[in-house]
């Protein structure tokens, strides 16, 4: 019996990639390089700057300009953080859902909680999550299972009674090593991993409200 959902955020909870996007093409506006488009940075946003930077320039870390630009991207991205992001169309029914049958969420999600706890506060989910675990804080991130045990722990929930809402191939091996069932989110960025039918999960939704299917 599912006792409570944990979610990812970006690509699942919220569509980040227009602001992550705006900080990659600043930064390749200033290097007098074109935009990308956003249908091709939307393959990378669930890596957050490692897969952007890699898109963007190249550059993958222990580059030796990799940092500097990790930096610059993270600046950029700060100043405008929440300007284009969404949440997804029928998350906020989804979770009004859960909240009127008493069922807890979270959030857990390899962004630093330097992003994650200020987006909460902005999209107004901040004081409804019953737990957020952000990319660092805990020693290891996923697909390491840490993270959604942490989560589990903090909700005091057993993991074979929780699901995982992802849409990254990471999200369903953290999963199932936490001994959470993962369920995959269709509608995210998916990234340019093989088919997610073979990622090991056995469910996968087109549309946020389908999950109500398993709780």
């Amino acid at each position: 019996m599912i006792k409570a959902v944990l979610f990812d955020f970006d690509g699942t909870i919220a569509d980040t990639a227009p602001d992550l996007g705006r900080a990659l093409n600043r930064q390749r506006a200033a290097r007098n390089q074109p935009p990308l488009p956003i249908e091709l940075i939307r393959t990378e946003a669930s890596a957050g700057a490692r897969g952007l930077l890699n898109l963007g320039f190249n550059l993958k870390p222990g580059d030796p300009e990799y940092q500097a630009l990790r930096e610059e991207f993270l600046s950029f991205y700060t100043e405008q953080l929440c300007q284009d992001t969404r949440l997804f169309p029928g998350i906020t029914e989804l979770l009004e859902q859960l909240d009127n049958q008493a069922i807890p969420w979270g959030i857990v999600t390899n962004k630093p909680a330097r992003f994650t706890q200020p987006l909460m506060h902005l999209l107004n989910l901040y004081h409804r999550a019953a737990c957020i675990i952000s990319g660092d804080d805990t020693p290891y991130s996923k697909p390491h299972p840490e993270p959604l045990l942490t989560a589990c722990r903090q909700i005091n929930t057993p993991p074979d009674c929780c699901i995982y809402l992802g849409d990254d191939i990471r999200d369903v091996q953290a999963s199932l090593a936490a001994g959470v069932k993962p369920v995959v989110a269709l509608y995210g960025y998916l990234g340019n991993c093989a088919s997610p039918e073979t990622w090991g999960a056995a469910e996968l939704i087109n549309h946020p409200g389908d999950l109500l299917y398993y709780v």
